[in-house]
């Protein structure tokens, strides 16, 4: 996980883009460098995950048909474009298959100084121009210069997986980067950058939409289910290719329990698995437990208590640069548990299980009326990703100076799945990700208690105290009265709880202003007959079960 910033225009100095970047020097604690392209700036952080060596720092300089790389210490400082320089590029991301990529564009006469994947980038972009986004298979946010044209490009991926902010100073000047936190003083108004889309002479353009569905798919339930298991067994093989040590947070759901488990089947040695719970409370270890036996992984838990919630409260919010209620619960144990990985291991990638939940359905799903609703909340969940479970898993994991990878996320496998007639999607087998668990019931990767174990959001199975501690708090810092009249304050996206009107307060400290970043709540459809809900949590809904057991 790295973080890049470009400024494109003239109207700011060095010291201030190099303040701006050291803001998000977790993303990348190995080295930082500046270039000054005479018409702007590019920044970038590096955490080394493909191509460890100097040659794959960033920026990458492009002069003709050669890389350019200048001759700098890895320390933070300004450079100046060589004068046959043509494009520039900073890149957060992975490119998944990019060896053959690069064995062809050698072949036309391209080379190459590291083993870095987004060294490709400026030549892909020199024979494709824009056209090469929507070729990527990839998780990215680049900001790329063209000197010949004298204009910046910004892109991301179509998931939104890695992270991109936006902003326009006074002068009129567009600016990028990884975290709102780089753009707070630099822009007045701070955006999210919209996934799919790039970014070229003041215009957006989308070149693919993961929401959209084409033709709707009617393979057969067999079919399905062997498309599901290769999809994303696959999926889980591009992530495991890393040059760093990888990791994998395994809650014990069906979810981090298939990856767990796909990635053990792939892997030549023991996995090495992180589990988080309450200490007085805790749902998920157990089943994590039974997981890692059953793989023979090597586990850690991490035990938490309500000191250790209350104190990452403030980081987590400022971490995040949100204040949607569920996103914040269920960032303080994945925030808590990266924490201790960055400090007891060696650990650099972290593999998740998110994004499934988007694509198979929650627990407030199966009230969906019909398949057309359920496949209408599908398609806004896939495109609101990256402002709510993308976005924690980003920051919880990068915050802590690690590199997260989303197999769920893989795009062939989200475009296949989004396609399968909703009606099989629907829940009408008895239990939820019917789909999923079926794909995987005859290979045994996992316990089949765990297969089809009910569902449990993660901040109830780090423990229901987790949730119960921060409401409480709340109660504590607001009066009723305090409450109705510190909900006044915002118009945007109204606080209607005490602990939503807690996070908001807490948010506006260290980003006045900014509620725009995050389009409202993330809740069940309160149109929906049984999900009239005041809380984000399945626990309040009647088909919670056993969920919480």
């Amino acid at each position: 996980m790295c973080s890049i910033l470009g400024f494109c225009g003239q109207d700011s100095e060095y010291e201030r883009i190099k303040e701006a970047l050291k803001k998000t020097a977790s993303r990348g604690p190995d080295a930082s460098r500046i270039i000054n392209t005479d018409n702007g700036w590019l920044g970038f952080n590096r955490l080394s995950i493909m191509g460890l060596t100097e040659a794959g720092m960033q920026p990458f300089l492009y002069g003709g048909k050669n890389t350019l790389m200048p001759s700098v210490t890895s320390d933070t400082e300004e450079i100046r474009m060589d004068g046959s320089c043509e494009i520039v590029l900073v890149c957060n991301g992975e490119i998944y298959g990019f060896r053959p990529v690069r064995e062809e564009l050698i072949k036309k006469g391209y080379t190459f100084a590291s083993d870095s994947d987004c060294e490709i980038l400026p030549a892909l972009y020199r024979e494709y121009g824009v056209e090469m986004f929507g070729m990527l298979d990839a998780e990215f946010a680049l900001i790329l210069y063209d000197a010949a044209e004298n204009s910046y490009i910004a892109a991301r991926d179509p998931i939104g997986i890695r992270p991109l902010y936006y902003g326009v100073t006074g002068a009129g000047t567009y600016v990028f980067a990884s975290e709102p936190k780089n753009l707070v003083g630099l822009s007045d108004k701070i955006y999210p950058f919209p996934p799919g889309h790039y970014f070229k002479d003041g215009k957006f353009t989308e070149y693919r939409d993961m929401s959209r569905v084409v033709r709707v798919n009617n393979d057969d339930m067999d079919t399905i289910s062997v498309k599901i298991h290769e999809l994303l067994t696959e999926g889980v093989r591009k992530r495991l290719d890393s040059d760093a040590p990888v990791g994998f947070l395994l809650s014990g759901g069906l979810d981090s329990s298939l990856v767990c488990g796909i990635a053990a089947r792939l892997s030549d040695k023991p996995l090495k698995t992180w589990a988080i719970g309450m200490d007085i409370d805790a749902i998920d270890l157990k089943y994590a437990k039974e997981v890692a036996d059953y793989i023979h992984s090597e586990h850690h838990e991490v035990i938490i208590s309500k000191r250790d919630v209350l104190n990452a409260l403030e980081p987590v919010i400022e971490a995040l640069g949100t204040y949607d209620i569920t996103t914040i619960r269920a960032s303080v144990g994945m925030y808590l548990v990266c924490k201790s990985i960055h400090e007891s291991s060696d650990i650099r990638v972290i593999m998740t299980g998110e994004i499934s939940d988007e694509i198979f359905g929650y627990k407030y799903t199966d009230f969906a009326p019909n398949a057309a609703e359920f496949q209408k909340e599908a398609e806004k969940r896939i495109r609101e990703l990256h402002m709510y479970d993308v976005l924690r898993a980003d920051r919880c994991i990068s915050v802590n100076s690690l590199e997260a990878r989303v197999p769920f996320g893989d795009l062939e496998f989200v475009e296949y799945c989004m396609s399968i007639d909703p009606e099989k999607k629907l829940n009408r087998y008895g239990k939820g990700k019917y789909l999923l668990r079926r794909a995987f019931e005859k290979d045994g990767l996992i316990p089949e208690s765990i297969l089809w174990r009910e569902k449990a959001a993660f901040s109830d199975a780090v423990g229901h105290s987790l949730k119960d501690d921060l409401c409480e708090l709340a109660e504590e810092r607001y009066s009723d009265e305090e409450f109705r009249e510190g909900i006044k304050r915002y118009e945007h996206a109204r606080p209607f709880t005490k602990e939503s009107l807690m996070y908001r307060d807490i948010f506006e400290r260290f980003y006045p202003g900014q509620s725009q970043m995050v389009s409202d709540f993330w809740m069940p459809n309160r149109s929906w007959k049984g999900c009239d809900v005041n809380d984000p949590s399945a626990r309040v809904l009647s088909n919670y079960g056993a969920s919480g057991e």
